[in-house]
């Protein structure tokens, strides 16, 4: 008697892809940036033409003194300050990005208007131009959608599942495609909330290193009769940092918010488009 080999059960075909993105940018726009920084502060704020006195170009941190503008003022303030104007490069760099990704993310029209156009074809079951709308929408949820509707199509036709196996196999489809989507959506956030984290510390830290140099200077001349006004224009010098970091984070606090909101609601959709077809599929193949 032959021996009998147990089949091997295959496992269906999903139509989801995973996404070949390339996410370079966050390894090369902080670098950029904190180089973009550097050469800001040392030759357009450092520029010996915005300073009464101050020795020639040269060197990484050259002396000035005399400043004639405020924006020459900050080139005072010390080496933490090409850092900051580095983080908020950056802070603008990620903004930028993640403004055109989600932009591009949530597609065109109302998520609930195409929804509901969806849940209408489905219902006279013309899957065809459900397809239509996902392809009009152009976002995340017309992608999650248009996956969820291939695996719907090819339930219609299954005989040997039952219902609710076709509906979790549908809910099933709609959840890897979900799982590709959201990582694109919530990429290089993390950079926008660390700098809202650490952007405020490094304005405190320069405050402080140009404090520790104004009153080391103060001591230098303690005897000499501008030693107050010294005093006054050294701290003036170190509070640019505080300024400049606080804005920064700033900046930033209010842009992660405004994608995280934006990014709810996209998600929001996705789940709606889920929902919508699991429950048509069961509602009208019982």
């Amino acid at each position: 008697m032959a021996e009998t080999r147990p089949t091997e059960m295959v496992k269906p075909a999903t139509t989801v892809h995973a996404k070949k993105s390339s996410n370079i940018i966050s390894l090369i726009a902080p670098v950029l940036c904190l180089v973009a920084g550097y050469v800001i502060w040392r030759f357009l704020l450092g520029n010996p033409d915005n300073f009464g006195v101050g020795k020639e170009n040269g060197g990484f941190w050259p002396d000035r003194d005399e400043p004639k503008s405020a924006l020459s003022k900050m080139y005072l303030g010390g080496i933490i300050v090409p850092i900051l104007l580095g983080t908020f490069l950056t802070m603008l760099t990620f903004v930028v990005e993640r403004f055109l990704t989600i932009s591009k993310a949530r597609g065109t029209g109302n998520n609930a208007d195409f929804i509901r156009k969806v849940q209408y074809h489905l219902a006279n079951k013309n899957i065809d131009a459900a397809l239509a709308e996902c392809d009009k929408q152009k976002g995340s949820v017309g992608n999650v959608m248009k996956s969820g509707l291939f695996r719907y199509r090819d339930m219609i036709n299954n005989t040997e599942l039952t219902t609710e196996q076709k509906v979790l196999a549908i809910q099933k489809e709609v959840e890897e495609a979900t799982s590709l989507e959201l990582p694109m959506l919530e990429k290089n956030l993390v950079f926008l909330s660390t700098i809202a984290s650490i952007a405020t510390l490094l304005g405190l830290l320069g405050t402080v290193v140009g404090m520790i140099r104004a009153f080391y200077n103060l001591g230098a001349d303690a005897g000499g009769s501008g030693a107050a006004a010294q005093l006054s224009v050294g701290i003036a010098e170190a509070l640019y940092n505080t300024a400049l970091g606080i804005g920064t984070s700033a900046f930033a606090i209010v842009f992660y918010n405004i994608f995280t909101t934006k990014i709810d609601s996209i998600t929001y959709g996705i789940d709606e488009s889920g929902f919508t077809l699991t429950q048509t599929f069961a509602s009208l193949y019982k």
